[in-house]
């Protein structure tokens, strides 16, 4: 396991597990939770879900290294699009698993050349992407001009 530097920290507590409450320490998120009607909850309007928190967090960072890898390259990359979508479910092993596909979409670069950027995002600058590495079903789409 690599170490790290610590830059920046973010802290979050969660009461009530899928039907209750998460919120961070500087309250920039606060959320109210509820089990999706999918997976046999009530899911009450105005809720969401960690996977959806997940997503949305996966989404950014890989955003964040893609804008980081184009810098490195002398590529603008104004108009990229990142979708992160999480899926939850039963394992084959038992318990519960998540899997992810992210789709990044660009008109102004050519595919081969956004594809190269992204795939280095992925294996060597995003943190998520290193976190769920080998633990987790993953795809990746890339679209380009």
């Amino acid at each position: 396991m690599s170490k790290i530097k610590s830059l920046e920290s973010a802290t979050a507590t969660s009461t009530g597990g899928r039907n209750g409450h998460s919120e961070t320490d500087d309250g920039s998120v606060s959320v109210d939770l509820s089990v999706r009607k999918g997976m046999g909850g009530p899911g009450k309007p105005g809720t969401t879900t960690p996977e959806h928190l997940f997503a949305a967090g996966y989404a950014a960072c890989f955003g964040g290294a893609v804008d980081f890898v184009a810098s490195q390259h002398k590529v603008k990359i104004p108009d990229a699009k990142v979708t992160c979508k999480v899926d939850v479910g039963p394992r084959d092993a038992g318990g519960f698993g998540i899997a992810v596909k992210i789709k990044v979409e660009s008109a102004s670069v050519p595919t081969e050349e956004l594809r190269k950027i992204v795939e280095e995002a992925h294996e060597k600058v995003c943190p998520y992407s290193h976190a769920t590495r080998g633990n987790i079903p993953f795809e990746l789409e890339v679209v380009g001009a």
